[in-house]
């Protein structure tokens, strides 16, 4: 067998599997030699020998025979010394990321260095600094991200974005990752989602492979975990991640997170992590305003009318759909795709009556829907209060008023019910809402400074 023969292999393992697949398992995979029966292959680490071994080894086995191989196996050496991991780390292997003002589709994050090039989550070629529109709401997010893309001395570690659905944050995480290779193309960046990471940690236990699981997460440079709520409850995976935490900070190691909740308020999560999430700057990606919203429109709008010179935006159509659809940059974002498609295809102007025609379904879904959740959220961020403070039997003033006053909204702002209200506050009983209710009617009368409060809520929340 030869390595064009190995070649072949690869060829007709990434049409079986996947170029996803492949890219994974399959590309960091070196020829080493076959003789009496074996094939040896070079894997960067234990865990993927192992992983290809017990999920590819027999269709590898099977292609080569159908190739005129004599291979009954396929073994696995691990080395640090290979071709791919020399080439990575002088920065020349193809597999790079590459740098952000170029990025290429669908391109791999990798990580570099002793280890050899291993594959994590995909990069997304939109997610750039230079793509991604800043407005209040995400201003300091951005200006953070910005600040630990550029390297240098670690000011903050780690930084936790958090924010709700289509806010941005795996937009800037991203972002950091396509900046620190264009400014560092030796940097070892290591992306991935806690699923992936908890999946990696189950896969190592499984297979007895911890000391490549180790090793690999504990020799980066920057370390960023996206959507890091799922690993809440998942006691091993989070006693894994703490360790990982500490020896990353420890050695200086830059560490971002993302998660859709402030970490204090992620239920399920060990406290010891949660007060190491909190060391570094954790900063809230506000829900998008009307300006922000229609500065996103512009920018996508003008990419489309260059992409698609046939069509014309009439006045207006940006403003009302920056207007009505509020709550998800990336149902906004969409919606602007169909109107340029259906625009394209039947050659019609994109108005207002278009608007209409086109985005029917997605104008009813985006009518504003308050959640008890967002209630409380929004209160306590008024009166200065943790979530946990509304939630809790705690009975103080400071804290008895605001929480009155988030039942007196969830009451009129939503249509659940007396007690599905009182089971969302901690579990109480319905006839606390209805005195909660009735208290705070009688004190927008009589009380200035609560009547103020209520409206403006209630304002803000209807925006």
């Amino acid at each position: 067998m030869t390595k064009e023969c190995w070649g072949r292999v690869r060829d007709e393992l990434r049409t079986k599997i996947g170029q996803a697949a492949f890219q994974n398992w399959i590309d960091p995979l070196e020829f080493v030699e076959a003789e009496n029966g074996v094939v040896r292959l070079n894997a960067p680490t234990s865990f993927i020998g192992t992983w290809v071994q017990r999920n590819y080894g027999d269709s590898i086995v099977q292609i080569l025979s159908e190739d005129g191989v004599a291979a009954d196996r396929i073994d696995f050496t691990v080395t640090a010394g290979g071709a791919k991991a020399n080439k990575a780390a002088a920065g020349s292997d193809a597999g790079d990321v590459p740098a952000a003002s170029a990025p290429k589709p669908a391109a791999r994050a990798t990580m570099r260095g002793a280890q050899g090039e291993l594959p994590t989550s995909q990069l997304d070629a939109r997610f750039t600094f230079d793509n991604f529109v800043v407005g209040k709401p995400n201003e300091l997010a951005h200006a953070a991200a910005r600040r630990v893309a550029e390297g240098g001395p670690v000011t903050f570690n780690p930084l936790f974005l958090y924010g709700g659905v289509g806010l941005g944050k795996t937009h800037l995480m991203h972002a950091i990752a396509w900046e620190v290779q264009a400014r560092k193309s030796e940097s070892r960046v290591l992306y991935l989602s806690a699923e992936q990471f908890m999946y990696r940690f189950v896969q190592a236990l499984r297979f007895k492979d911890m000391h490549g699981f180790k090793e690999l997460f504990r020799s980066v440079d920057v370390l960023m975990v996206d959507d890091v709520q799922f690993i809440a409850g998942k006691d091993s995976t989070q006693d894994e991640f703490f360790h990982t935490f500490n020896a990353l900070v420890d050695q200086n190691k830059q560490i971002i997170i993302s998660a859709d909740r402030a970490p204090g308020e992620i239920d399920g999560l060990e406290e010891r992590i949660r007060s190491r999430l909190q060391w570094g700057l954790v900063v809230d990606l506000h829900p998008t305003d009307y300006e922000l919203r229609l500065g996103i429109l512009q920018s996508k709008a003008e990419a489309q009318l260059a992409a698609n010179p046939g069509v014309t935006l009439a006045p207006g159509v940006l403003e009302f759909l920056a207007h009505r659809i509020s709550s998800n940059v990336r149902v906004l974002e969409g919606a602007l795709t169909r109107l340029f498609a259906f625009a394209s295809l039947i050659g019609r102007e994109i108005n207002l009556d278009m608007v209409q025609e086109c985005l029917a379904d997605v104008l009813r879904a985006s009518e504003r829907k308050v959640t008890i959740d967002e209630i409380i959220r929004k209160v306590a961020d008024h009166y200065n209060l943790r979530m946990s403070d509304m939630l809790s039997p705690r009975r103080a003033r400071a804290v008895a008023r605001p929480r009155q006053v988030a039942m007196f909204l969830s009451k009129n702002l939503t249509s659940k019910s007396l007690p599905e209200i009182g089971r969302r506050f901690g579990g109480r009983d319905h006839t606390t809402v209805i005195h909660a209710v009735r208290r705070i009617e009688e004190l927008r009368a009589t009380d200035g400074q609560v009547a103020e409060d209520v409206e403006l809520l209630r304002r803000m929340l209807e925006a």
